[in-house]
């Protein structure tokens, strides 16, 4: 989705996963034998991205593949993995085998944080462990120094992987943008680098993302921060839906418990994440009208990267507090249209924005020759994001699922 337009009465021709042929109907050809889908009167997009997917680290494949399909009916055709394990590389083989019906997969090994590495020999040797295995890059957690970090960063720099993710409270967001790193995720240390006197307030007392310190925040350092992050080439994740689902008090947890697309979900699980938000309400530090105010300070970080020319990357964290596999990437676009975005500007977040981060041309667009990772939509997104969600089929890994296929699968995944 490199411009903002529509192509009426086209043809799409695909041939072993990639667009071989396009343009007016009447004016392609293809083969007698081939599948032929009517799209008429619906729209054709790039498949979607889902760039802060948490496939589960365990040893069995079942729940991988379930969390994996999920995302594939609900139209996501990549991931970025961003908890790694070492059956995540037999998985991802798996899938560019074309044994699973799955998004495209790329990993992360395990996490870099304060309890995995506990000195810069530890951090420098774990780099070099993570990129002889094969993993595609490195997932970076809290609790790491800025001694650990600096061995970290150089040592992917030396061997060649990329590094993305939180950003640990004692290094800051300005280091880590110095150390180029490939995608800050969350708006980790956003918020941090607007309180003046961090360096006096401990961890704790600002809260998960600084939510508790943001009525200390000065926006007028919002322009340095923004100028620094597109100067250096650092993409942003921002997973809105977290604080808009688990961090904001206006969604009760037992009514978004209810929410169709939790039956998805284990019922210990959705138990977890009910007293995970209801926990988080009852912290002394909590305010409500506070929270709202931190919320919306998020909103404005996320438009004024979009409008000074920031790199954003579609990520919803999932699955997270309330945020079922492939249903929260849809949420996330949502959040990124009410924070300001156009329904466009959100799209090219999960569609060409994707092929720039992976230096891939053929990911996000639907041209000849770029993969054929669509999905088919009933209405136009260009005009209300959420037709997103009435998806008619999905192609993906040479696959094509119709919707009767979908919800038959969906059915299939129901856990309650």
């Amino acid at each position: 989705m490199d411009k903002e337009q529509v192509l009426t009465n086209q043809v799409v021709v695909v041939k072993d996963g990639v667009i071989s042929a396009m343009g007016k109907s009447g004016e392609v050809k293809y083969s007698k034998d081939a599948l032929v889908i009517n799209g008429e009167g619906k729209y054709l997009m790039p498949g979607l991205a889902e760039m802060h997917a948490h496939v589960p680290p365990v040893d069995e494949f079942e729940p991988m593949e379930e969390v994996l399909k999920l995302f594939a009916l609900k139209g996501i055709t990549t991931i970025r993995g961003m908890l790694g394990h070492p059956r995540h590389l037999e998985l991802r083989d798996r899938i560019e085998s074309g044994q699973l019906i799955s998004p495209r997969f790329y990993t992360s090994g395990p996490s870099f944080n304060g309890n995995s590495v506990k000195t810069p020999a530890e951090g420098a040797e774990m780099v070099r462990q993570q990129k002889q295995a094969g993993y595609d890059f490195l997932k970076l957690h809290p609790g790491l120094t800025p001694e650990t970090f600096a061995a970290i960063s150089s040592t992917a720099k030396e061997v060649g992987i990329p590094f993305a993710g939180h950003v640990s409270y004692e290094v800051g967001v300005w280091r880590a943008i110095e150390s180029g790193y490939a995608s800050i995720d969350h708006l980790d240390g956003f918020v941090e680098s607007l309180v003046p006197g961090l360096d006096t307030i401990p961890e704790q007392q600002a809260g998960l993302f600084a939510m508790y310190i943001a009525d200390q925040a000065d926006e007028s350092r919002i322009p340095k921060l923004m100028n620094a992050l597109r100067e250096n080439d650092i993409w942003v994740v921002p997973t809105q839906a977290l604080a808009e689902r688990w961090i904001a008090a206006d969604k009760d947890p037992e009514v978004l418990r209810q929410a169709p697309e939790m039956k998805y979900m284990a019922p210990k699980t959705l138990d977890n994440w009910t007293s995970t938000k209801k926990n988080l309400m009852q912290n002394p530090q909590y305010d409500a009208a506070e929270i709202a105010d931190y919320v919306q300070l998020r909103r404005k970080l996320i438009y004024e990267a979009n409008r000074n020319g920031v790199g954003l990357l579609l990520g919803s964290d999932a699955p997270q507090v309330f945020n079922v596999p492939g249903f929260s990437t849809h949420h996330e676009l949502k959040y990124l249209v009410d924070a300001g975005l156009s329904p466009y500007e959100a799209l090219r977040t999960g569609t060409v924005n994707i092929g720039r981060y992976l230096n891939r041309n053929d990911i996000g667009v639907i041209k000849p020759g770029a993969a054929a990772d669509l999905v088919l939509l009933a209405g136009n997104p260009l005009e209300q994001i959420e037709q997103t969600q009435q998806i008619e089929g999905v192609l993906v890994g040479k696959r094509w699922l119709p919707k009767s296929y979908i919800e038959q699968e969906l059915r299939k995944l129901e856990k309650r």
